[in-house]
């Protein structure tokens, strides 16, 4: 089958959607640009309002495109990847994009273990825990809150770490080699803090993965990061 006649066998509202995913693709239109209206992409491709629609709201659903009520459709914000299964430091995966890296360290402090938390680091509860509260960001946009509580036997230096030239990460994976993880994923709303830290409305879901690494037969760490569900997605592979 030919070009021509290839193109002549696809159905109309999914020859719209490809013209519209190729103007994104090829640049033309970027992130937060207006895209033509229904009724302008009705003159250009002379179909029906319905089979029009039909393609705009395809990938209104499939998040290539957001509509803005009384505003018009536009070229939605694209979803930061992250990995699932292998730990990486967040810098590098947002310089592997070509995009600039930043932090933002709003708490670094000694706190007393919660029941809740010696329970997971295997502590008597009261026993001192390092604790770091800290926003990234991916070209000046907030992807990620990482709300992180560290043991101080695997890291005893961690409160003297600056922060905004290195991450928990890096500073962890040098002095407490990994030895092993545990995850958990879900979409929970923000609570008001967390809202407020990453810029988004309390009643926007958050991706929120929880992790608990060892190292050397000791906990190491417990960190909470919660994502805006809008901007992020986790990949992940095995074998």
């Amino acid at each position: 089958m030919d070009e021509s006649s290839a193109q002549a066998s696809t159905p109309i509202f999914q020859r719209i959607k490809d013209y519209l995913v190729g103007e994104i693709a090829t640049g033309r239109w970027k992130e937060g640009d207006l895209v033509p209206s229904e009724q302008a992409l009705v003159r250009q491709f002379g179909v029906s309002r319905m089979t029009v629609n039909r393609a705009v709201r395809e990938l209104t659903a499939e998040q290539v495109l957001t509509r803005r009520q009384g505003s018009g459709t536009y070229v939605a914000p694209r979803k930061y990847q992250a990995t699932l299964v292998e730990i990486r430091n967040i810098a590098d995966e947002v310089r592997a994009r070509g995009h600039r890296h930043a932090s933002r360290l709003h708490l670094l402090e000694e706190a007393p273990a919660t029941e809740a938390l010696a329970l997971q680091f295997g502590l008597a509860p009261g026993a001192p825990l390092f604790h770091s509260l800290i926003v990234h960001f991916e070209n000046e946009v907030p992807i990620q809150l990482e709300d992180r509580w560290v043991n101080p036997a695997c890291a005893p230096a961690y409160l003297e770490q600056d922060f905004a030239s290195i991450t928990p990460n890096e500073h962890l994976m040098a002095v407490a080699p990994l030895q092993g993880a545990t995850y958990s994923l879900e979409a929970l709303a923000p609570p008001r803090d967390v809202a407020e830290l990453l810029g988004i409305d309390a009643r926007s879901p958050c991706l929120v993965l929880k992790r608990r690494t060892t190292s050397h037969g000791a906990v190491a760490s417990v960190v909470t990061m919660w994502h805006p569900g809008h901007l992020i997605q986790f990949n992940g592979s095995v074998g």
